[in-house]
């Protein structure tokens, strides 16, 4: 079975991805390679794919990984039924209680609102 992956590429804290078609049972750096049908750098989000090539090995079966089929789908390219997109992720605070926006507000110190009589004075 073939899947298509990212693989990295670059210098250290630099990534660069090469977009491969692979065999599913090997790993990502083991250099045997299919076919390359893409790249793409993640500090620029710059993509270089080739869709004909994509679409043609989607449609004879090879899986997309879940990253792989995120860019995907984002680029226009038409994606099989039975492709499963990763769900999106909801973010939730561990301890919501104790966030600042969720805490009461406390009320403005209470100032006199009568100000003070002016005293009289006698003539």
């Amino acid at each position: 079975m073939l899947a298509i992956r990212m693989q990295r590429n670059g210098r250290s804290h630099y990534p660069t991805y090469r977009i491969v078609v692979q065999e599913a049972q090997r790993h990502p750096l083991s250099g045997r390679v299919v076919a390359e049908v893409g790249n793409y750098n993640p500090q620029t989000k710059a993509l270089t794919l080739d869709k004909e090539a994509v679409e043609k090995y989607l449609k004879n079966g090879a899986q997309p990984s879940s990253r792989v089929a995120f860019i995907l789908k984002k680029n226009g390219v038409k994606l099989p039924k039975w492709v499963k997109l990763a769900p999106e992720k909801k973010v939730a605070a561990k301890h919501a209680d104790k966030l600042r926006k969720n805490q009461p507000k406390e009320e403005a110190p209470v100032e006199a609102t009568e100000a003070p009589a002016e005293e009289k004075t006698e003539e």
